[in-house]
């Protein structure tokens, strides 16, 4: 399993991963008009939200956006590996979540997935 990449579908589960919590309907609405745009049905949002997914990449990749210490991140860099998922991919998705979560760093504004 080779060429994981951090496509626009990858940045969206990871998006409604780090948000699933919100009770703000304007994100939600935009992020359910964004992935029925993707071709994502409502289980597979809704298992996204979860923090996880029906794609064994995908949801190594979201486990690596949502890990908050040193230690886990290497355990699930170390899982994402095993999926598949090379070593520029785990920091690209690592650097995605960060800034999407600081939108203050000026990287990324949530609606840029």
């Amino acid at each position: 399993m080779t060429g994981f990449k951090l496509d626009e579908r990858v940045r969206l589960c990871i998006e409604l991963a780090l948000t699933g919590h919100s009770g703000e309907l304007s994100l939600l609405q935009r992020q359910d008009a964004e992935a029925r745009r993707l071709g994502m049905i409502g289980a597979e949002i809704d298992a996204s939200r979860q923090g996880s997914s029906f794609d064994f990449r995908i949801s190594r990749a979201i486990a690596l956006a949502l890990v908050s210490g040193d230690e886990d991140r290497r355990a699930r860099r170390a899982h994402a590996a095993k999926a598949g998922i090379g070593g520029a991919a785990c920091v690209q998705i690592e650097s995605f979540a960060a800034a999407f979560m600081n939108p203050a760093s000026g990287k990324l504004e949530s609606h840029d997935v």
